[in-house]
């Protein structure tokens, strides 16, 4: 299929089409945008051509594996199912340099051999018998079979149980690769650093463009692409989510929402007056409502609550 650019389509239009048609998709729209979806098919010739390209390759989907469609088709409207149907587009035939959408990746995830939604964990036993568990929001491919042990971690957090074998298992990042027979570890992407975490056994980090260390049991470090940390005993408690667990002790409390938000969906925010505050203890990821309601009780802070989805914490009020 030809690329968009070749058919006179700018990727700022083919991309003004691709999200026209994710509002049909996620259902009718109303008067005043069907009027604006009409009015901009109609402002200029290229408009009307992205969109009719964009509805004959939507007829495309019908041709990929029905799961993968489904699931992104299916789901309620995201974040997450735009990147989908973006994927999905891409897989169609769309021209992924041509639409601008190549540098980011945001659909990857989505196409990768296991992921977790926000705050979803999930465990997988690999081919050669190493256990595998993705921590909220997080995605790898996996090649582990007779010929090959290999991980790509592409988003958040995971942890492995690495059984011994004569070939190594790699596990390839966007900030370079670490490798060890018999471990078991923690791998955290954040942002432009990754941080492993080895409990047992030892493992071999590379960064893509600095020089290879070797890290032992009981060590941690942080690396990116081009600097790796220095080792520094592992953190204890640092696989406890692998048990549904955040445990902490004496941690910021902006440190603290931080990553609690991690396990669920929409904003949690800290003022910054009581971002110093400490707090310990040990508390189940899958109740972070009842987290946050017990926090007023351990801290002199208030939490306040736009919506669900839209939580901050402030100082207490004096009472008047």
């Amino acid at each position: 299929m030809s690329n968009p650019q070749r058919l006179g389509i700018s990727p700022a239009v083919a991309e003004q089409a691709v999200q026209w048609l994710i509002e049909w998709q996620e259902g009718s729209l109303s008067e005043q945008r069907l009027q604006a979806w009409q009015h901009w098919r109609s402002a200029a010739s290229e408009h009307e051509q992205a969109w009719q390209r964009i509805e004959s390759v939507n007829q495309r989907l019908r041709g990929l594996p029905a799961q993968t469609a489904r699931q992104v088709l299916d789901a309620p409207p995201s974040r997450r199912r735009r990147e989908g149907l973006k994927a999905l587009l891409v897989l169609a035939g769309l021209g992924v340099t041509g639409w601008g959408l190549q540098r980011n990746k945001p659909w990857q995830p989505w196409l990768a051999d296991a992921h977790t939604d926000i705050g979803e964990r999930r465990e997988l036993a690999l081919a050669d018998g190493s256990q595998l568990i993705l921590n909220t929001d997080s995605a790898v491919n996996l090649r582990v079979d007779a010929e090959q042990r290999l991980l790509e971690l592409q988003r958040g957090e995971i942890f492995l149980q690495v059984r011994e074998a004569t070939r190594p298992l790699r596990i390839d990042t966007s900030l370079g690769y670490i490798e060890t027979r018999s471990a078991r570890l923690c791998l955290r992407l954040h942002g432009e650093r990754c941080r492993v975490s080895l409990f047992d056994g030892v493992a071999t980090i590379q960064p893509r463009d600095a020089s290879a260390l070797q890290l032992q049991d009981g060590q941690q470090l942080s690396f990116g692409s081009q600097h790796v940390g220095l080792p520094q005993p592992v953190d204890a408690n640092g696989s406890a989510w692998t048990r549904g667990m955040l445990v902490v002790s004496q941690m910021r409390l902006a440190d603290f929402l931080a990553e609690l938000g991690r396990y669920r969906p929409g904003r949690l925010s800290c003022d910054p007056q009581i971002a110093d505050l400490r707090i310990s203890g040990s508390y189940p990821l899958d109740h972070s409502e009842r987290i946050l309601a017990l926090l007023p009780r351990a801290l002199p802070v208030e939490v306040r609550q736009l919506t669900r989805y839209w939580v901050s914490v402030h100082p207490r009020q004096a009472a008047t």
